[in-house]
Parts: C-alpha cells; structure tokens; sequence
C-alpha cells in the first residue's frame, strides 16, 4: 500500500525587517508574500502594503515580524506608477483580464486634448474602484460579487492625484506617469480618461515604481531571492531591511536610558512644545524602540517594537 508522502513542516524563525520586492507579472500579492515569507525567510509573521494587481508589477514593500506594525502607514504612503493605457476599447474589469464591452473610434487628439483631460483628474477627485476590486461591501470583495453576476452599486470615494503626465504616446496608446494617495484606482484613472476623450480606454500595464518613503528603492526579485538563499543566511539576510526604514522619513529622536524605559513601559514622556506629528524613537543603545506622535508638547507612543538588543534596526547616535 502506497502511503502519501508528507510534507515537511515549516520551521518558522523569528524575522524582523522588509523587502522591497519587484512583485513579477501574473502573481498576486499574497502569491508573493507567501513565497517570500514561507519559501524563502521561513519567517513567522508577514504582510504586505498594499496589493497590486496579478497584472501589475513592481514594488511591493513586504514586512515580517515587527514591521507588520507599520505595514498600516505604509498601505496609506503616497505611490508613484508608470501605467500603460489603450485607447479606443473600454472593458468589464478596466485592464487586459476583462472583455472588451464597448469599442469607439479614437479621434485625432493634440497633446493640448489630452492635458485638458488629464487636468481633471488631478488634485482631490472623486473616483468610482472598479467593480473588480477587492473593495468590500457587506464583508464580501467586489470582485467576488462581480464573478457572481451581481449589480452592484460601487460608491465613489475621495482620492488624492498629485501628478498625472504623459510620458509617451502613439495614435491610440498613452503611457502615463502617475502619482498618487493611498486608495487610488490607476485603472479608473485611465477609464475616467478615456471617457473624457470620448473614445473609451483601458489599463494595459502597471509598474509601481516607488512607495514612500523607499523612493529609489533596490527592489529584489523572487530569482535574486531564491538565489541568496541557496547561498545561505550571510546572503539573504542583507537583502531584509531592519525596521526603522520604514520609518526612515520621519525625525528621529534618540533618549537617554531613562526616557527609553519610561517610553518602553508605554509612558508620555516631555518634549519641546515645537515638535508635532510622528517621530521615530531610538533607545540609549541605539534600537528602535517606538513609533511615537508629538501630542501638545508631549510624546504619545503609536506603536512599540519588541526588538532584541543586537537588532539591526540601529542608527549611529
């Protein structure tokens, strides 16, 4: 009697930090995650910040362990896309992967058409996400109503477009460089457009190019990955950024041993009536101990991190 082999269980360790994955054509986002976090670092704990479509690809900021706890505050970061957009066809998903539904002549369009057109989807917008998306509405993702047949009835929502640009063009193809706030649709970005053209359009390739604050980020792929692992922890571990770059936009604070036990034990502690908003708290030995909020001249802690003394997430003092 044959017996099924079974599958060798997992050892899971305990990681902290985050890849800035090149996310590759055709696989989801949490495709992705689990490869990298099971197949690759074996790591405990993991998300991402933000998906992208499987027809999307590039930056994917994946966080493991402790950074889990900004994964949040970076799903709301500003993002930057470079989207391929084709004139001429709208279909049912607003990309490649829905059927083309309506088809329209596209007329002649002087670049002055176009920046008339892009000129409205700029600055604060309200969008409609498409009807595939994994936007929920009564706890169920739009796309699974949409798979089903259902009419829904998508509300509109505010978005933040902060650039929109032309790159390049041909006759009925636009690639656009855009920038934008969390929750932004590029797909309905190039729908809005196409019906201000008159002629109707779809998404036909997205790249994320930047999530702040990894603005020229080094992404590595799942091959550069995989890789690194055959050649063991000396070189897949410098290829997971410590916590703290997650944060590397806001100021840092670095206390003294008294301040840092106060700020571990969840205190407020004082600081300078000058200061507003979020900062970064580094301990007396240099780890980041804490995601804190400048509150009225007092500091408020967001998010504490629970990171060994030896962590790699130190800054020079």
């Amino acid at each position: 009697m044959n017996k099924t082999p079974m599958k060798r269980k997992i050892r899971f360790r305990d990681l902290h930090g985050i890849v800035l994955l090149d996310k590759p054509l055709g696989l989801s986002s949490n495709a992705a995650l689990q490869a990298v976090r099971k197949g690759i670092f074996q790591a405990e704990k993991g998300g991402h910040t933000g998906a992208l479509d499987p027809l999307a690809t590039g930056l994917l900021p994946l966080c493991f362990g402790e950074a889990t706890k900004i994964a949040g505050m970076l799903l709301g970061s500003r993002k930057a896309y470079l989207a391929e957009c084709r004139l001429g066809a709208t279909t049912s998903t607003a990309d490649l992967e829905g059927e083309v539904v309506l088809e329209r002549p596209v007329p002649r369009l002087s670049d002055a058409d176009i920046e008339a057109s892009l000129a409205k989807l700029r600055g604060r917008i309200t969008q409609v996400p498409p009807i595939y998306s994994a936007i929920k509405i009564d706890g169920e993702p739009l796309y699974v109503k949409a798979r089903r047949g259902e009419a829904v009835d998508v509300p509109s929502r505010e978005v933040e477009v902060y650039r929109l640009e032309v790159v390049s063009r041909t006759d009925d193809t636009l690639t656009l460089y855009v920038e934008c706030g969390s929750g932004t649709y590029v797909r309905s970005l190039a729908v809005d457009l196409g019906e201000d053209l008159g002629c109707g359009a779809h998404l036909t390739a997205l790249r994320r190019l930047w999530v702040e604050p990894f603005r020229e980020p080094a992404m590595v792929t799942l091959e550069q990955l995989q890789a690194a692992l055959e050649q063991g922890d000396e070189a897949l571990l410098p290829l997971l950024l410590p916590v703290s770059a997650g944060l590397a936009d806001l100021p840092a604070i670095h206390l003294t041993a008294e301040l840092s036990l106060a700020v571990s034990q969840g205190q407020q502690i004082p600081l300078d009536a000058s200061m507003t908003g979020r900062l970064s708290l580094f301990a007396d030995d240099g780890r980041l101990l804490a995601l804190g909020e400048a509150v009225d001249g007092k500091l408020c802690i967001v998010r504490g991190f629970n990171l060994a003394p030896d962590a790699r997430d130190k800054r020079p003092l």
